[in-house]
């Protein structure tokens, strides 16, 4: 009888085979596509100058497009690389993210608070889904091999990522209110502020996009280029943010989880 509960008891008891910074995965993550992009850049600009500022209207520009240094030879490949470490671990650190918020609507509250924190949180999750599929689109669909499917993927890649920063913004102050504790909302200022220079930002990209095209204004596509750079870079802070949440959790490889989490609840 002894040893038989000895042995189940073996068999329950948590064992880590394995263990990995939740912070360290989301650094790596966001890390890959902008070390890439830093290179594409500088090599692309040094290396192919007249290949990267080609526009339509032939006027003078200085700054190159995220899609002219990202999309021509061996840039694509670096960036494309780069893009596929990075797609897998968005999906996986988007469903932590979500069931990590989920978890911490307060049962008690209102169930139409409740249903408003769930709403958000589930609008935010599917947003950056899409925003994260449309990435790995534009990345492997070049404007060079295909302008029409590249520029509409663009597109659903800027609405999703936008809306994406509202919703989940929207979410975490839902959730904070089912609580009534604002402290769930460490830093929420630095996502706003994100926020307000990415609207901003789209605002000026489609003003010189559209100056651009219809008048060919000199620097136009180089403003236009450097309204781009500024959405990439708050948008990969904006993800990046998400430490602040997790600062000391691990992706675990472990035996015994399931039992843990049945005691803790």
């Amino acid at each position: 009888m002894d040893s038989e509960l000895t042995r189940r008891n073996s068999r329950d008891e948590l064992v880590v085979h394995y263990s990995l910074s939740f912070k360290y995965v989301c650094l790596i993550t966001v890390s890959c596509p902008f070390f890439a992009l830093v290179i594409c850049f500088i090599t692309a600009y040094v290396f192919q100058g007249n290949d990267i500022h080609e526009t339509h209207c032939r006027v003078y520009n200085i700054i190159p497009s995220i899609s002219a240094i990202t999309g021509i030879s061996p840039q694509r490949y670096l960036w494309r690389i780069s893009v596929a470490f990075h797609i897998g671990p968005r999906f996986i650190i988007s469903a932590v993210y979500r069931a990590y918020h989920l978890n911490l609507i307060n049962p008690l509250a209102r169930p139409e608070a409740q249903q408003k924190a769930q709403l958000w949180l589930e609008t935010a999750f599917w947003l950056n889904i899409i925003e994260t599929g449309s990435l790995c689109g534009v990345t492997y669909i070049s404007n060079r091999e295909n302008y029409p499917v590249h520029e509409k993927l663009f597109i659903i890649f800027m609405v999703s990522s936008l809306t994406h920063m509202l919703a989940c913004i929207k979410g975490i102050k839902a959730v904070a209110q089912t609580r009534n504790d604002m402290h769930l909302c460490k830093g929420l200022h630095i996502k706003q502020t994100l926020l307000n220079i990415s609207l901003i930002s789209t605002i000026g990209l489609v003003c010189f996009f559209l100056e651009h095209r219809w008048l060919c204004h000199r620097m136009a596509f180089s403003m236009f280029a450097l309204c781009e750079y500024v959405i990439a870079l708050a948008n990969m802070a904006f993800h990046v943010c998400i430490i602040l949440d997790f600062p000391t959790e691990h992706f675990l490889v472990a035996k015994g989880v399931l039992r843990l989490q049945r005691i803790n609840h």
